[in-house]
C-alpha cells in the first residue's frame, strides 16, 4: 500500500472518515454475527479450493449477550 503525500489535510480528513465508517460497517456486521451464533447455532460452508471437498463448520454458543436492543 502506499501513501500518498501530496493530500491536503481535507482529502487526509475525507479519507479517514472514510476508513471510520468501513470499520463501523465491519463492527456492525460482526456484532450481528456473534449475537446470531449466540442466540442459534450458525453453520458456514466452506469448499477447499484444491480438492473441492466442503468442510461445514457448525458455530454454537451458550451465552446470550446483554447489548442494548
Amino acid at each position: 500500500m502506499q501513501i500518498d503525500r501530496n493530500l491536503t489535510p481535507e482529502q487526509l480528513a475525507k479519507r479517514l472518515d472514510m476508513l471510520d465508517k468501513r470499520l463501523d460497517n465491519i463492527d456492525s456486521i460482526l456484532t450481528s454475527l456473534v449475537e446470531r451464533v449466540m442466540e442459534k447455532p450458525l453453520v458456514i460452508e466452506i469448499t477447499c479450493p484444491n480438492c473441492g471437498r466442503v468442510v461445514q463448520l457448525n458455530v454454537t454458543g451458550s451465552t446470550k449477550l446483554g447489548g442494548k436492543k
